[in-house]
């Protein structure tokens, strides 16, 4: 008579879905692909960092943080760094604000924002 051993499962199996790299919609200098957005971002930055916010359900006064362009890179798996986002903010707001919007008004054309 021999003993057969026996395994111990000690941790349950987990199904996990490898999220997609997924990238902007448009280019950070992309201004002329939506003049509107570009135009409400060059003359009315606050108005356009409302909408924004808006969009996100957040604050108002954080549609052109720092945070907020992470929160969103890392909810749509966009590759980046908090220091990429930090530059782009830094530097050129306008053009990373409406990114930002440009990108979401096409999520929310194509039903995934």
């Amino acid at each position: 008579l021999t003993m057969a051993s026996q395994t111990v499962i000690t941790v349950q199996p987990q199904f996990s879905v490898a999220q997609q790299p997924g990238e902007w919609q448009t280019g950070l200098l992309d201004c002329c692909s939506d003049c509107g957005v570009c135009l409400c971002g060059m003359f009315c930055f606050l108005c356009l960092s409302c909408q924004v916010a808006g969009d996100m359900d957040e604050c108002c006064l954080c549609g052109s943080s720092v945070a907020m362009r992470t929160l969103y890179r890392t909810k749509y798996n966009i590759p980046g760094s908090i220091l990429q986002d930090f530059c782009s903010i830094w530097w050129c707001s306008p053009c990373a604000l409406c990114q930002l919007k440009r990108d979401i008004n096409r999520r929310r054309a194509m039903g995934i924002f």
